[in-house]
């Protein structure tokens, strides 16, 4: 029995995730990347679960798409913050504590300036709620992948990485399919037939597999030695970091100066 393209595209696709998660397990990336590596982990299981679940209980694949989405996007926001937070290695130690919830609010804080833009144009009649949310969920998240790509990649000499570099490595594998699945979804906003939103819909599915296949060339190399910011950069990231923690601090101790009602009594 011949398979088609669809099957084709979906076997190569979960072959080579499998083939990804070997190797992040083999290069030991678990140790410094750990919510990456658990986010491949729960793509391959979701991915799978979810065909199995339109193979065979096709009344709740909606559903079951719904809910993975839901937690895809919530996954790649934290792997984003794990991204940023590694790139801070070389001056983790002397960063506040506070500092990874900062790297975490201004990402959320960025994904939440995207979201009025993200909307889909093609669904504002959509009578559902769930049908205007997702797709603009997924624009959202999409952009906010390529805008962290493109951060990482235009100021790399900044950062003092490169593209052996692991965080740079993944960074610019979701980019890569973020880059083209946005641009199929803009596309696909204004086709009407059926058989030109499949034919796109493969193209989607054939960047992801780009996407695999970069990582496993990438992946299968030993990782750079992270090297040291310049003294002009960390000297820039400590005083960001102060600045960020005198803010909190004066903002704290005015709230605490505050006079309670039984002081004013």
């Amino acid at each position: 029995m011949s398979l088609s393209i669809d099957n084709v595209f979906w076997l190569a696709a979960t072959l080579t995730e499998a083939l990804v998660i070997a190797l992040l397990f083999k290069r030991r990336m678990w140790r410094t990347l750990p919510l990456f590596c658990s986010y491949c982990v729960w793509d391959l299981s979701s991915n799978l679960t979810v065909y199995a679940i339109g193979l065979y209980k096709p009344a709740i694949y909606f559903s079951a798409y719904l809910a993975q989405t839901a937690i895809d996007s919530a996954f790649v926001i934290c792997v984003l913050i794990e991204l940023a937070w590694s790139v801070l290695r070389p001056v983790r130690a002397s960063l506040p504590r506070s500092a990874l919830a900062l790297v975490g609010i201004l990402i959320l804080v960025g994904g939440a300036v995207i979201w009025p833009f993200a909307a889909q144009p093609g669904l504002v009649h959509a009578t559902s709620s769930v049908g205007l949310l997702l797709p603009q969920l997924q624009h959202t998240v999409s952009i906010l992948r390529i805008l962290f790509f493109l951060a990482l990649a235009g100021g790399s000499q900044l950062l003092s990485i490169g593209w052996r570099d692991r965080e740079l490595q993944v960074a610019t594998g979701l980019g890569f399919y973020s880059i083209v699945s946005l641009a199929i979804s803009m596309i696909q906003a204004h086709q009407t037939t059926a058989s030109q939103v499949l034919q796109l819909n493969q193209f989607v599915v054939a960047s992801y597999i780009v996407s695999l296949v970069y990582w496993v060339f990438s992946f299968a190399q030993q990782e750079a030695e992270r090297r040291e910011f310049t003294p002009q950069m960390r000297s820039f990231l400590l005083a960001v970091a102060g600045a960020a923690r005198s803010t909190r601090v004066s903002l704290t101790g005015s709230h605490s100066d505050k006079p309670s009602e039984h002081d004013k009594n």
